[in-house]
Order: structure tokens, then sequence, then C-alpha cells
């Protein structure tokens, strides 16, 4: 393999960095309104940026520790950690910077100059955020790849960079998982459900709170959870390509170094096949919103798998592997649309029927189709492991991975477009634009309730392939050290393994719920007694105090998003050192399955409450305010901690416990 090709993925991942910045020229070019709007969309702003800032000084005390402990190990690989944390980190604050920039934008252009254009304020709002995520994974894998990637010793020093990234995420999705639904439940139970206020109303204490919430847990958060998949899946397959046997790498390549640059080849002709996709969205941006978007995406993913092909043909890899490649793409659509079905098909309109008998029918309907929407996911996953690793070992399951991540670029931009359509709604509404402007922002938010949803089962089902690159990644490392090291259910060490992997998964999302459960009641409290002290605050004669939600709620994230992020980081450590490394093995076996299994029904049952709500909330059985709303209300309020915090915890965990296993692999 030419040594030139190298610098190929650093190169494009500055390349996407420069056309983020020419995209955030342009939306900040866009007028952003005046008064009321302007007023609004700096309040939203100024919370999220306080959130961030607290939670940076938390996150740089954690990382030092880290940083300290690997620096005794390797100081490389204590650098690469530290590279990881930063790119990680930058991508989630430049993301959540300028979305936060693009709402009042986005509401602007609705009221001024109609759908079309809000429609693309709104997505190329969006865009800043996937091409970061997709140009500082290559930045910084391929950059490290250029000094570390000469020999499979060295390889090893990568992983860091993976640890890095994974420790970021979990303190973004957890702690923004917490402020968001905190702020949410807090502000839909006193505000629709006892006062009979409509949602984003001004006289609403914790709607600013609400409205920030969106931007720190699906913005910085999703973008810091496919971050660190995208990196995982790519720096795990390079871990498999550099242990693997000459007659394994014979079978499928022309050299093991092809095998080792594959995976960041890959991720960057998937880059520029999202700037293709982007396009393309801008150029039916006059058709409906939902099929731009997936003219837009679809047109990215057939581009990258004919891409792939070259790519393959050129470094001389057999057509096995590119197979792999198109089974782990099609498994993230199959992941998708079953994600969409079962929250915007027919068993969410079977849960909104059910809303006619009550509260419990809503629950209880809700948790079925959450509980059934695991099974296509599961054989998905479970027909990508089969089907690849026939093809091309173990390597094939990580090639797969980083097929289903490598358009992570359009994929996240669309998951952004989410929350800052859904701003630019509650913004509209509290600078009281009117119908018209409403009802496109309305619009454009009840598709990114779809992509969102369906996001969430893509993450999901990219979080499992990396788990699984990286769970084969560490057997690998382990048998390098140990040639007869085997993960054998007979062995009551692995079994052991497996079931405290298994219970670990509970133990968080109960940790999760409960600090939710917690802040939420905080929140509560706070909006009640604004109500109650701030005289003509109901009758919209006098302003909330909405900046004092937000500090209950950044609190509340803050503080409780500790414990599980030192259960995923020490739990490997202890198990590790203290059973060996079969029961370490088990565990994280164990913990992938249940993660995925938890993550896939807390996420569709949260989903599927949510769109529940929303369809009733189009006129149908009894429309708004009526009792099968205030029963979907219920359900949509236990929904919410289920799909934007405990549900992509999952994703986090597995992830972490996954890469802190390679790290100390060697060491085991």
């Amino acid at each position: 393999m030419n040594d030139s090709l190298r610098f190929i993925a650093p190169a494009l991942g500055a390349f996407g960095l420069f056309c983020a910045f020419l995209i955030y020229r342009r939306i900040r070019a866009l007028p952003s309104g005046t008064g009321e709007i302007e007023d609004i969309a700096e309040q939203i702003h100024n919370g999220a940026m306080v959130f961030m800032k607290r939670e940076f000084k938390l996150l740089a005390m954690f990382g030092s520790v880290v940083i300290v402990v690997l620096w005794f190990k390797d100081p490389y690989e204590s650098l690469a950690f530290t590279l990881g944390a930063l790119s990680s980190a930058v991508a989630g604050f430049i993301g959540m910077y300028t979305a936060t920039k693009a709402n009042s934008r986005t509401t602007v252009a609705a009221y001024e100059k109609g759908p079309q254009e809000a429609l693309r304020t709104a997505f190329f709002g969006g865009t800043i955020m996937g091409l970061t995520v997709a140009s500082m994974g290559l930045l910084g894998v391929g950059g490290l790849f250029v000094f570390f990637g000469n020999t499979a010793g060295d390889i090893h020093i990568i992983h860091g960079f993976a640890m890095g990234a994974s420790l970021v995420a979990i303190f973004f999705r957890v702690g923004g998982g917490i402020f968001t639904k905190a702020a949410d439940v807090g502000a839909d139970l006193v505000g629709k459900v006892e006062s009979g206020i409509p949602e984003d109303d001004p006289r609403n204490p914790g709607v600013i709170a609400d409205n920030v919430g969106d931007n720190v847990g699906d913005v910085a958060g999703m973008g810091s959870d496919l971050f660190e998949s995208y990196c995982n899946a790519q720096i795990a397959t390079m871990a498999i390509a550099a242990t693997m046997t000459a007659s394994s790498w014979q079978a499928i390549a022309i050299s093991p170094a092809s095998l080792m640059f594959l995976p960041l080849g890959l991720a960057s002709v998937g880059l520029l096949c999202s700037l293709s996709g982007m396009l393309v969205v801008r150029l039916f941006a006059h058709k409906e919103p939902a099929r731009a978007l997936r003219m837009g995406t679809l047109s990215a993913s057939i581009l990258f798998i004919a891409a792939a092909y070259l790519v393959m043909l050129f470094l001389g890899v057999s057509n096995s592997v590119w197979l792999c490649v198109l089974c782990g793409s099609a498994g993230g659509v199959i992941i998708g649309l079953a994600t969409e079905y079962y929250t915007g098909g027919r068993p969410m309109r079977e849960i909104a029927k059910s809303s006619q008998t009550g509260v419990a029918t809503v629950m209880i309907s809700g948790l079925a189709a959450g509980l059934q929407s695991v099974v296509i996911p599961l054989l998905t996953i479970a027909g990508i492991l089969l089907l690849t690793s026939e093809l091309a070992g173990l390597y094939g399951v990580g090639i797969a991975a980083v097929g289903m991540l490598a358009t992570i670029g359009i994929t996240m931009s669309i998951d952004a477009y989410g929350p800052v359509a859904d701003n630019a709604g509650g913004i509209a509404e509290m600078a009281g634009l009117g119908k018209k402007t409403r009802d496109i922002t309305d619009s454009l938010d009840e598709v990114g309730n779809t992509t969102a949803a369906i996001g969430k089962g893509f993450a999901i089902g990219a979080a499992a392939l990396a788990g699984l690159a990286i769970i084969a990644a560490y057997v690998n490392v382990v048998r390098s050290h140990h040639d007869d090291f085997m993960l054998q259910l007979s062995d009551p060490a692995v079994l052991t393994g497996v079931f405290i992997g298994g219970l670990l998964p509970f133990l968080v999302s109960s940790i999760t719920m409960n600090a939710v459960g917690l802040a939420a009641g905080e929140m509560i409290e706070e909006i009640r007694r604004q109500f109650r002290e701030i005289p003509g605050l109901l009758d919209g004669n006098a302003k909330p105090d909405s900046a004092r939600c937000v500090d209950i709620a950044t609190e509340a994230a803050l503080k409780r998003m500790f414990l599980p992020a030192a259960i995923a980081v020490l739990s490997p450590v202890v198990v590790g050192f203290g059973f060996g490394p079969s029961t370490l093995g088990g565990m994280l076996v164990g913990a992938l399955l249940g993660c995925v299994l938890l993550a896939l029904m807390m996420a569709n049952s949260g989903g599927a409450w949510d769109n529940a709500k929303k369809f009733i909330e189009k006129g149908n059985y009894g429309g708004k305010n009526s009792d099968a709303h205030h029963a979907c209300v219920v359900g949509d309020t236990v929904g919410d901690p289920l799909k934007d915090t405990s549900g992509p915890s999952m994703n986090i965990l597995i992830n972490v416990m996954a890469i802190v296993s390679l790290v100390i692999a060697p060491l085991l």
C-alpha cells in the first residue's frame, strides 16, 4: 500500500471542517430576528452554553485522572486519549453552538419566506454537526494512523483515542439526557396537564429549559454518541486486522496494511458521499420535507456502496469484504425502517386508540409495542454477525460496523435537524408569530420527530455492531498474548461474566431513570412556585424566571451523571483484574445483549408514546385537551426519560465498557 494514502483521511477531515465553516458563515448571514425572537433565542443559546461550560469543567477533572493513569501505561496512549476526548468535545460544542444559532433563523425563514427556505435553514443548521462529527473523527483517527499505523505493534496506541471519545460520550449523553428530560417532564406536567396551557407557552417557566435540553441532549449528546461508535468501529477493525494471522488476511487481501487502512478509506469516501447527499436535500427542498431528507440519505448510501467497491478494488481487498460493507449498510436501513414502523406506524396508532380507555391501557400498549420492536433489529444484527463472520471472519463484523457508520455525515445532519426545527417552533409560539408560521414549523418538527426516532434506532444498531467489533478485537488481543484463550459457555468464569454483564444495563437504567424523576420533581416544584408566587404570570402579565429552571436542570444533570460514568469505566477494570480475561469477555457479551435489548425497547416505547400524543393533537380521538389526550400526555411523560436518557445511555455503556476492556487487554 502506498504510504501517501495515509494522509487522505486527515486531509479529507480538514476539508470537511472547511465545508462546515462555509455553511456556518452562510447560516450566520441569514436574518435572526429582532425583539422577542432575538431575546428568546439568546436565552436558549446562553442556557446551552452555561450547561456545556460547567460540564466541560467536570469532564476535565474526570479526564485528568484517566490521563495520568494511562500515562504510566503508555504516554502515547495517554496522548491519544486526550486527543479523542478533545475531538469529541469540540465536535459537540461546535454542533450545538451552531444549532442554537440556526433555530431563530429557521423561525424567521418560516415567517418571511415559507416552508422551503425554513427546511433548508434547519437542515443546514444540522449539517454543521454532521460534518464536524465525521471530520473530527477522520482528522483524529486518521492523524494518529499516520504516526502509529505503520506496524501492528503500535496500533494499540490509537485505542486511547476511542477511550477518550467514549468518556466524553457518556458525560454528554447521560448528562444531556438528564437535563433535557427533567425540563421536558416538568414543563409538560405542570403546563399542559395541570394548568391547561399549550406546549411552548411563554408563561411556562420550564419552556426555555426544555428548548435548551433539546440541544444539549439531541445535538451534543447524540453527536458524541455517534462520534464514539464511528471512531470505535474504525479503531476496532484496525485492531482486528493488526492481530490477524497470515492465513486469515491472505484469504481476503493482498496485504495486512490494506486491511488496516480500509476502515479509514471507507470513512473518507463516506464523508464525500454525505456531502453529495446534502446537495440532494438542497436541490429537493421544494418537495415534502420527509421526501427531501429521505432522498438525500438514500442517494448518499447508494453512492457509498458503489464507492466502497472501488476502494476495495484499488486496495486489493476481496469482494467478500465488500459484501460485509453491504450487509452493514443494509442492516442500518432495516433497523431504521423497523424503528419508523413501531414509532410512527400501526403500533403507534393502536396506542392512540387505547387512550380512549385511559392511562393504564396507553401504558400497556406502549410497553407491548416496545417489547415487540426488538425482534426485527435483533434478528438483523444476528444476521449481520452470521453473514459477515462467514464472509471475512471477525474482520467482516468490524467492517460491517464501519459500513453502517461511514455516511454519518448526513445521518447526524438529519438527526441534528430535528432539534433545530423543534426549537424554531418553540420560538414561533413564544414570540406569537401566528398560526401560519407555526404550521410550517410544526410540519418540520413532525418530520424531525420521525428522523429522531429513526436516528435513535440507527444509533443503537451502530453501537451494537461497534460493540461487537470491539469485543472481537479484545478477544484477538488477549489471544495474541495467550494462544489458548477462548470464550466458551461451558467455562464457569465466562458464564459468571455473562450474568454480571447482564445486570449492569438494568442498574444503569435504574440510576438514570431515578435521576430524571428526582430532577423533574425539583423542576415541577419550581414551576408550581412561580405560577403561585409571581403575580399575573398565568394571565400573561409577568415574565417567568426561566434562568432558575435552567439552573435546576443543570445542577441535577451534573450531580447525577457521575455514578453511571464510574460504573461504565470501572466495571471492566474491577472484573478484568479481579477475575481474569475470560470473565471480562463474558461480561462484555452479557452487557452487549442487555444493552441492545433495553435500548431498543425503551427508545421505541418512548417514541411511540410521543407520536401517539401528537397523533391525537391533530384532532383524532377528541384532539387536544380531551381525556384521550391527557392519557397520552402521561404516556409521553413516562416515555421521555426512556427514549432520551436511559435508552441512549445503553449505547454509551457497552462501548465504554468494551473500549476500556480493549485498552487494558494487554495487561491481563
